[in-house]
């Protein structure tokens, strides 16, 4: 410990300035990508005390989540992104991409962050020299090495203040980026020449750039490292200051003109920009300070509304219920536990007690079948649950071995699973299993209907949309009290198996509505009004 305050008072001793000047360059945002979003925000807006300024959806996928977090304005080089690709297959950090993230405090506050971090139960290395600086290492919740870097002349012209952090010791903006390259000549040339950095110095295998407003890029020879891979816990690209749309163009001829991989401009609403792969291959954007991220709603309520880029192919009614939902610092939440599917809520702002869970059909996810149900049933939990079997890399309920034949023992297997699975979210989250209503669609609904005969009263309410028996054999089932929905479509070629199922179903005692719509095997507004009613009827 005399070690750690000895190093850190060594730090935070004056020194004298960097002679760096203020005007505009450098970085604009970093964009990372999340596997949680929930955690993402405990992180940096309850533990680093950043400020969630803004929340859209994609502009490349606008059912993707996209955050962004900053100062008190959300001020370019501030900003720090995340693309939230929930419950994703984590991606491999590697040569080609950002490999580290650093932030910018005060010197003097190594010593509140480390009490901070120890506060807050999280493992911190350092503090440690870096290029004369002291620095903690951080990990986040996705794993991103997170630094904090005592820079005393990168200060916010707006530091938040509304986190519980105080402002001496507050994040003040993005201090730099690790750049992982197997080209690393090629990658600092390139950086130099088309974005306003110079070569500071050299540790080992890294050389630092610095910007003209003083933040950093160190490019780091990573020759022999395995290839980075996208997905959560890996850096999507960094963005590099312009500072008007005149000088994106420029840039941008400079960069057709030299042969780069430049791609065409792009209007980001909150700044105009353009892509490019460096040498190394990571992925550079160029983005402008205006129109900036008040543009479309006023400093005071940055970050608390849901935006949609123009134009978005699905309507913000419907996103809203298929991104995923996350509580500010100290608002009510649900916590999710660690169960044996990938599962997600929706919960609107007015509920009224009832749960729908969830099983989409081939290809779908978690989320499919949510829009519908929320149409039917807008008062309504809903509980989105996705196959844990797989086909083509499409999520699904069990494996099929032809479009009309189907693994008899995955079936049984995944079944059971998913009986454990009710019965721990039962428990969990404090559900009433005979209020629960499951709705299925296709292979999700094939699922329920072999559930009603494999594991008998778990399903007492449930509706089948384009469902058929997949079982060979049935076992015997007592379902008096089971209510059941069955629509099915006029034209779908799985429609003729409904009649066998419903005769099955009556003859096991459930009580059967059946209805059919003059479509075939996708779903649409058709279902809705016949759910709704049966919905009625039930509840009467």
């Amino acid at each position: 410990m005399t070690f750690i305050i000895a190093l850190i008072l060594a730090f935070t001793s004056p020194s004298k300035p960097s002679g760096l000047c203020s005007m505009v360059s450098g970085i604009h945002h970093v964009t990372l990508i999340t596997r949680k979003v929930q955690a993402n925000v405990d992180f940096y807006a309850a533990f680093l005390g950043m400020r969630l300024v803004k929340q859209t959806a994609g502009f490349e996928d606008a059912t993707q989540l996209h955050l962004f977090y900053g100062d008190a304005k959300g001020s370019p080089g501030s900003l720090v992104t995340f693309l939230v690709w929930e419950d994703g297959s984590p991606g491999r950090v590697g040569h080609s991409q950002i490999g580290e993230l650093s932030l910018a405090i005060d010197p003097a506050s190594i010593g509140y962050w480390l009490t901070r971090c120890m506060s807050f139960g999280l493992r911190s290395e350092g503090p440690a020299d870096e290029f004369g600086e002291p620095v903690l290492r951080l990990k986040d919740p996705d794993n991103i090495i997170v630094k904090l870097a005592g820079a005393r002349d990168l200060k916010s012209s707006a530091v938040w203040d509304g986190a519980g952090v105080p402002v001496e010791h507050a994040v003040q903006r993005v201090r730099g980026v690790t750049m992982l390259t197997e080209t690393p000549a090629e990658s600092r040339d390139f950086v130099e020449r088309h974005f306003g950095y110079r070569f500071q110095a050299n540790r080992g295998n890294i050389d630092r750039l610095v910007s003209e407003s003083g933040d950093i890029v160190d490019i780091r020879n990573a020759q022999g490292f395995w290839s980075g891979a996208p997905g959560p816990g890996t850096a999507d690209h960094v963005a590099f200051r312009a500072t008007s749309e005149e000088q994106l163009h420029k840039v941008h001829d400079a960069l057709k003109e030299s042969g780069a991989s430049a791609t065409n401009l792009h209007d980001r609403k909150y700044f105009e920009s353009l892509y490019a792969r460096e040498p190394g291959g990571t992925l550079i954007e160029l983005a402008t300070d205006k129109p900036g991220m008040t543009v479309d709603e006023p400093q005071a309520t940055l970050g608390a509304k849901l935006f949609v880029p123009k134009d978005p192919i699905t309507d913000l009614k419907d996103l809203k219920v298929v991104l995923p939902q996350f509580s500010m610092p100290g608002e009510p939440r649900i916590n999710y536990r660690d169960l044996p599917f990938v599962h997600r809520f929706y919960t609107p702002p007015d509920p009224d007690g009832s749960v729908f869970v969830l099983l989409h059909g081939s290809g779908g996810n978690e989320t499919t079948l949510m829009p519908l149900l929320h149409e039917a049933a807008p008062r309504a939990t809903l509980l989105g649950v996705r196959g844990r079997a797989t086909e083509e890399g499409i999520p699904r309920w069990y494996k099929r071995i032809t479009p009309f034949s189907f693994d008899q023992d995955d079936i049984k297997s995944e079944a059971e699973a998913f009986a454990a699975f009710i019965e721990g979210a039962v428990s969990s989250y404090g559900l009433d299993p005979k209020k629960i209503v499951y709705v299925g669609y296709s292979n999700g609904a094939n699922l329920l209907n072999s559930l009603l005969y494999l594991h008998p009263n778990l399903v007492h309410k449930a509706v089948l949309l384009r469902s058929m028996p997949v079982l060979k054999t049935f076992p015997h089932a007592d379902l008096k009290g089971t209510d059941l929905l069955v629509i099915s479509g006029k034209t779908d070629a799985y429609g003729k198996y409904a009649s066998e199922l419903e005769a099955r179903l009556k003859q096991s005692g459930a009580t059967v509505d059946s209805d059919v719509i003059s479509g075939g095997h996708d779903l649409g507004d058709a279902d809705i009004p016949i759910i709704q009613k049966w919905l009625s009827q039930q509840s009467n």
